[in-house]
């Protein structure tokens, strides 16, 4: 779950600086990396980042302990 995470987190990301440029500039960086905003690629990038969000959203309702992004535990949790 932990990579999962992370990987969200990275989508996540690359949407808000996406949105970002967007709004500040008039730039679509998913478009232009993909030569178009309604081509396949983009529209799949869009998706994938979407599912991204979704799981941020999710995936501490699922685990019962919050958001994870390391493996390591808090040494006083492994006593307790």
């Amino acid at each position: 779950m932990v990579v999962a995470n992370i990987i969200s987190y990275v989508l996540v990301l690359l949407g808000a600086l996406n949105w970002g440029l967007y709004g500040i500039f008039g730039f679509n960086l998913v478009g232009w990396v993909f030569q178009g905003p309604r081509s396949v690629a983009s529209i799949i990038t869009y998706v994938i980042i979407t599912l991204a969000a979704i799981w941020l959203i999710i995936s501490p309702i699922i685990s019962g302990h919050g958001l994870r992004l390391s493996t390591r535990e808090d040494k006083t949790e492994r006593q307790n």
